[in-house]
Formats: structure tokens, sequence, C-alpha cells
């Protein structure tokens, strides 16, 4: 990464905001006059947003291209997992959200049951997509990192 060129950076600080926007404002952690969280935001649900937000930006800049001096350029073409970053951007949302207001989980376990198995829950939803999103920088990062330039 130290040798990202600016747009590279320039992306991933793009996406690092628009998915801190798409984290933040469905589950009320960013409070907007659209949607009212019914259960308050917990201390833990801002680094999970924030860390996961930084690390999809970086992840969605690996696959930027930048020029012919771009490393990665050498590499076939790759077509972008966006549905498992997509997933795991969706698993940081349930991970922050507000347990009761879900309606999904309220349809399949009510609200008590989102309040009572769901809640305790969603710290480990929080971590699982962390790891996740680690895990898939990491290889993207090795992958172009591993890759040689081939002269024309």
């Amino acid at each position: 990464m130290r040798t990202w060129p600016a747009r590279r950076w320039v992306v991933a600080a793009a996406v690092t905001v628009i998915a801190a926007l798409v984290i933040g404002v469905p589950t009320g952690v960013v409070p907007t006059p659209f949607y009212a969280r019914m259960t308050p935001v917990l201390w833990w649900n801002y680094p999970v947003r924030l860390v996961s937000s930084m690390l999809e930006g970086l992840l969605v800049a690996t696959y930027v291209r930048v020029g012919p001096t771009d490393t990665s350029e050498a590499a076939p073409p790759e077509r972008p997992r966006t549905a498992r970053a997509l997933g795991t951007g969706l698993l940081s949302a349930f991970a922050v959200g507000c347990p009761i207001c879900n309606k999904l989980v309220v349809l399949a376990i009510g609200a008590s049951g989102a309040l009572a198995y769901f809640a305790p829950v969603q710290p480990v939803l929080a971590v699982t997509s962390m790891a996740l999103l680690v895990h898939a920088l990491v290889r993207r990062l090795r992958r172009t990192a591993n890759v040689c330039a081939v002269p024309s």
C-alpha cells in the first residue's frame, strides 16, 4: 500500500465515506431525521462502523487500475467479488443495527427474541465481519504484490 498512487487513495477515501454512510444511516448510528432508532447506540457500534468502512474502502481500492506502471496490470483481469464484499458490509450493518428495528429478525423471532437472542450475537457478527474484511484485504494485497510486470 506504500506504493499506491494517489488515485487509489482517493477511491479508498471515497468508498470509506460512502460505506460509513451506508452502514451508519439505516442503522441509526448516524442520527438523521429519517430514522429513529428504538434502542440506544452502544459504544462499540462506532468503532465497528469506522473499521468496517475503512476496510471496505481499502478493499475496493485494490481493484482500481491506475496505469501501465501499476503492477496489477500484469495480472489477468479479475472480476471483483462484489457479492462477498457486499455480504461482509451487510454483516457489519446487522452487527451495529438496532436489534428490534430489523424487520427480518423481528419477523423470524419476534421483538423479545430479537432483544434476548439477536442482540447478544451482534458483537460476534461485528468481529466476524471485520475478520472477513481483513482476510479479503490481506489476500488481495498479497495477490497484487506477488505479480511481476512482464516486459513487452
